[in-house]
């Protein structure tokens, strides 16, 4: 029904981009009549909900160091099937600059969500991020991938790295980046991260639970797997892959401040109207970013939803992956850092910093938490407060525990 809309709505999209390019051409004379610019503004703001986005690009080809423009070069460094590494490398001499291994969500959004918390990272370390792949786009004979998979894959990382390396978690992969390094910890893994920071992560959903945490608690595993699980249709590369699609991701994201995102959609029109462009191109350059959504593999959501909003095995000690039990214990080299927002209403107060009570391995001296006021989850690591506030503390804790 889905891919049905885009298709049947197609003619539509045809017609209101044809009015608004005839109404915003000077030579036509019906662009000066009454109600003009209030036409376009409207087709202006159809587009922009009707449009199916691809994946975004982060566009970060310059940084500033000592207030001098350096050139970034993105490129991939590791090609794994559902995830590639993918590296920001700074043309300037920086070798002595920490390195970070930023762990994105896999949670509806493209890594691309992070590029605020990438460019406010990039003067001071050499940055490293987890670019998750559309599993609509993966063929079914690649095979499965979920939270096990997910963890490898962090522990593959960072061995590519190498030791001295310092990981930073966003939201959904706080899990399993702190299960990654208490694996490690326990095996003695030379490349065991240096610290890890992690941010509005929902480590134990137990505490303040949201919206989010209630509705995952209360629903059985048949309603998700009846009601979340679908079949990627033909002609995706992925076609019959089961999968959790991200456009509901979405909705559902979108439905808990539903109000907010009619205003911003209202003030985008009159700003539109009133010929403030400015205005309106940053609602448009976040909303580009925030409807654009892939789809989660199925074992992964579905284990996800077992085991860290029902079961609560990481903070309960009874998490195992592959075999390997996970004892957060055993982390006594990893410095921990934990981030939470005053107004998170997906990962709730004390969620996050649960963290920092399970890590019984590490002196007080390791831990640091910090809470932001007034903000929700996305200005944990990204907007204003992020870079004003919580980046410099974020840096300074990873200097204080860089290894020479």
């Amino acid at each position: 029904m889905y891919e049905f809309q885009h298709t049947l709505f197609a003619p539509a999209r045809y017609m209101v981009d044809l009015t608004q390019q005839s109404l915003e051409n000077p030579m036509n004379p019906l662009s000066y009549m009454p109600g003009a610019k209030q036409i376009v503004a409207a087709c202006d703001v159809m587009e922009l909900l009707t449009r199916r986005y691809g994946k975004p690009k982060f566009g970060l080809d310059t940084t500033l160091i000592d207030e001098i423009p350096i050139e970034v070069i993105e490129h991939d460094v590791m090609r794994k099937t559902f995830c590639h590494l993918k590296h920001f490398e700074r043309s300037a001499d920086v070798n002595n600059d920490p390195r970070l291994l930023i762990v994105a969500p896999l949670s509806g959004h493209y890594a691309t969500l992070l590029r605020g918390t990438v460019e406010a990272m990039l003067p001071d370390h050499d940055v490293y991020i987890t670019d998750w792949q559309d599993s609509r786009n993966i063929a079914l004979y690649e095979g499965s991938f979920d939270l096990d998979d997910y963890i490898d894959y962090v522990i593959e990382f960072l061995e590519f790295l190498g030791p001295n390396t310092h990981v930073l978690a966003v939201c959904q992969p706080s899990v399993p980046v702190l299960a990654a390094a208490a694996i490690m910890s326990a095996e003695d893994n030379p490349c065991v991260p240096a610290s890890m920071t992690l941010m509005g992560g929902p480590i134990d959903t137990r505490k303040s639970p949201t919206v989010v945490n209630e509705l995952s608690y209360k629903r059985s595993m048949d309603w998700f797997e009846r009601h979340a699980i679908h079949t990627v249709p033909w002609p995706n590369i992925g076609t019959m892959r089961k999968v959790y699609p991200g456009f509901l991701q979405l909705s559902a994201f979108m439905n808990m401040n539903l109000e907010d995102h009619i205003g911003a959609h209202r003030k985008m029109f009159d700003h539109l109207v009133e010929g403030d462009d400015e205005s309106a191109d940053k609602t448009r350059m976040f909303y580009e970013e925030y409807l654009a959504v892939m789809d989660l593999p199925a074992e992964f959501y579905l284990q996800t939803i077992r085991e860290v909003f029902k079961r609560h095995s990481l903070p309960r000690g009874k998490l195992v992956s592959r075999g390997r039990p996970v004892k957060c214990e055993a982390i006594t080299k990893t410095a921990l850092m934990t981030v939470e927002g005053e107004l998170d209403d997906i990962s709730g107060i004390g969620q996050t910093k649960a963290a920092q009570n399970i890590c019984t391995g590490l002196p007080k001296e390791m831990k640091q938490h910090y809470e932001q006021k007034s903000v929700g989850h996305y200005g944990i690591f990204n907007g204003r407060k992020w870079k004003n506030h919580i980046a410099p503390k974020v840096k300074e804790f990873i200097l204080k525990h860089n290894q020479d």
